[in-house]
C-alpha cells in the first residue's frame, strides 16, 4: 500500500507504482522522466538536489536507511503528511523511496485531541473539585476548583498519590482499598456519594460530599 519511487543519482524518476499515481494525481508517465521534487512542497523542492550531490560527494547517508515522517506534494498543489522510507540499491546506484500517505492517520490524532481539550476545558470549569486517577490511585488530571479548595496548585498535584488530600489515617488504607478493588471488582464507593473528610495542604481537614465514577479506558480504568 506504499507508493513507491524508484529514482537515479539525477533525482530522476525511474520507475513508480500504481499506488504513486493514485496518491500524488499523476499519471505514470507524467513522472518517469521527471525530478522527484515534482512531489516536494516548493521548500523542500529547491534544496533536494543539493542534498544529492552532497550525499554522493561525502558518502554520508542522512535519510538512507531511515523513516521519518514529512510532507509531500500532488499534483493539485495540495500538501499531506506521510512517511518517507529510503533504500538504496548499491549495484545499480538506484534510490527506492516508499511513502505512506497518513492524511487519515494525522485527521484522527487531531480529532482526539481536540476531544481531549474539550474535556478538560469541561473539567476545568465544573464548580466542584474533580480529580482523574489511574490505577494505581496516580493523580492525572485536575480542576481549578480542586487547587482553590485544597491549596496545592495544579503541578504539585499531578503525579501525586490522591491519599495527599486524606487524612493520615484513611491515606495509610486508601491504596490497600483500590488493590482489592482491582482483584475482586466489588464497588463500595464507585457510583455512591457519601460525606467523608478531606485534607488541604496546611493540614486542615473539612467535611465534603464524594461522588466516585470509573471510566474504562480500553482496560485502562
Amino acid at each position: 500500500f506504499h507508493a513507491i519511487f524508484v529514482i537515479n543519482r539525477k533525482c530522476i524518476i525511474q520507475m513508480v507504482n500504481a499506488k504513486s499515481c493514485e496518491v500524488f494525481g499523476w499519471k505514470r508517465d507524467e513522472l518517469i522522466g521527471h525530478n522527484i521534487n515534482v512531489i516536494m512542497p516548493p521548500g523542500i523542492a529547491k534544496h533536494h538536489d543539493s542534498y544529492m550531490t552532497n550525499y554522493i560527494k561525502t558518502g554520508t547517508k542522512k535519510m538512507i536507511g531511515t523513516q521519518r515522517e514529512v510532507t509531500a506534494q500532488r499534483k493539485d498543489g495540495s500538501i499531506f503528511n506521510c512517511k518517507l522510507g529510503i533504500s538504496e540499491t548499491k549495484e545499480s546506484g538506484l534510490i527506492c523511496g516508499f511513502i505512506l500517505d497518513v492524511t487519515t492517520e494525522k485527521a484522527a490524532e487531531a480529532e482526539i485531541l481536540a476531544k481531549q481539550r474539550l474535556t478538560e476545558k469541561i473539567i476545568d470549569a465544573a464548580f466542584d473539585a474533580l480529580f482523574v486517577i489511574n490505577e494505581r490511585g496516580i493523580i492525572e488530571m485536575v480542576n481549578t476548583a480542586s487547587t482553590a479548595v485544597f491549596g496545592w496548585s495544579q503541578e504539585e498535584f499531578i503525579g501525586q498519590n490522591i491519599s495527599i488530600i486524606m487524612p493520615p489515617d484513611h491515606a495509610a488504607n486508601h491504596n490497600g482499598y483500590l488493590s482489592r478493588y482491582l482483584k475482586t471488582g466489588f464497588k463500595k464507593m464507585i457510583g455512591k456519594e457519601r460525606e467523608v473528610e478531606a485534607r488541604r495542604k496546611d493540614g486542615s481537614t473539612f467535611p465534603c460530599i464524594l461522588g466516585m465514577s470509573e471510566v474504562d479506558d480500553l482496560g485502562s480504568k
